[in-house]
């Protein structure tokens, strides 16, 4: 078929606006296949990759081992510290993070006054630009030798201290998603509400705030997102020692053991950290699927 034909075909001699919209479409479509394409070549990228370290090792040994020792003369591969780690060091922050962040959007949402709110979002803009290795230079400065006085701990580099670390840099995320949710629910609901009588906190927190729930919820998976996949700011506050996990001993998260030990590794040692790259994908990938059936499930109730 001629281009000619083409374009009479679909009638965008006569409707140019048309042919405007369906290349805006086209865009979209192929911008759309570029992000799902990506997330699949990681995915498996990292499955090829990860998968011969766990069967040479053992997938019991590897998942449940709690001696990694990778260049050592008989080397161990068990990454179950690890995985706790991370486990506790992102619960943690976000039992910290998440309702800090969460009562401050609200309080900037409907309660803080003009001025306040201009200052207390400028900070947060501030921090959510902020790098990570910032973040470790200021715990690892401040916070690490803060602990150590205050605790009477050998050293004050502990989960203790990636714990608020992490808690600090989910801030940005979850203050401005649920500021956005809070802001993005009608007014007459509030209105509704104030009218039969109830108070002004009763109707941010029983009519905004179940209304911006899926606003919420999604500030709590970029925060979890953002403590599991830190590395080099933990990397500088926690130790960084294969330990099993304790609130005042030095630990080893998942991220800082790949960012930590690839660029001198090879072999064994190499495969197990795509390994430990790939449980860390998955662990993620559990965690939002989690996320999102709470979250279908509360809207199913409701």
């Amino acid at each position: 078929m001629k281009l000619g034909e083409f374009i009479a075909q679909k009638g965008y001699k006569d409707n140019p606006r048309r042919l405007v919209e369906d290349l805006i479409h086209m865009v979209f479509l192929l911008l759309g296949l570029v992000a799902v394409g990506s997330v699949l070549v990681i995915t498996i990228y990292l499955v090829v990759s990860g998968l011969p370290a766990i069967f040479k090792i053992g997938p019991i040994e590897f998942l449940f081992g709690t001696r990694w020792a990778s260049t050592a003369s008989e080397p161990a591969f068990g990454i179950l510290p690890f995985i706790l780690t991370s486990i506790y060091g992102t619960a943690g922050a976000i039992i910290i993070g998440v309702p800090i962040g969460f009562f401050a959007a609200v309080f900037l949402a409907k309660m803080a006054p003009k001025k306040v709110r201009e200052v207390m979002e400028l900070c947060i803009g501030v921090l959510a630009g902020i790098p990570s290795v910032v973040y470790g230079l200021v715990g690892m400065t401040i916070l690490v030798p803060g602990i150590r006085i205050l605790f009477g701990v050998p050293d004050g580099a502990t989960l203790f201290a990636a714990i608020i670390v992490l808690a600090v840099m989910i801030l940005p995320s979850v203050i401005n998603v649920s500021l956005s949710a809070l802001e993005a629910v009608p007014r007459e609901y509030e209105e509704a509400s104030l009218a039969l009588g109830a108070t002004s906190t009763e109707t941010y927190f029983r009519v905004t705030v179940p209304a911006a729930k899926s606003g919420i919820f999604t500030a709590i998976v970029l925060g979890i997102g953002r403590a599991i996949g830190e590395a080099m700011a933990i990397m500088m506050v926690a130790g960084n020692v294969a330990n099993m996990p304790s609130l005042f001993k030095s630990v080893r998260f998942l991220t800082t053991a790949v960012a930590s030990e690839m660029s001198y590794s090879s072999g064994l040692q190499r495969q197990a950290l795509f390994s430990i790259a790939l449980v860390l994908f998955l662990f993620i990938m559990i965690i939002n699927a989690i996320l999102n059936v709470l979250k279908t499930s509360g809207g199913e109730k409701k």
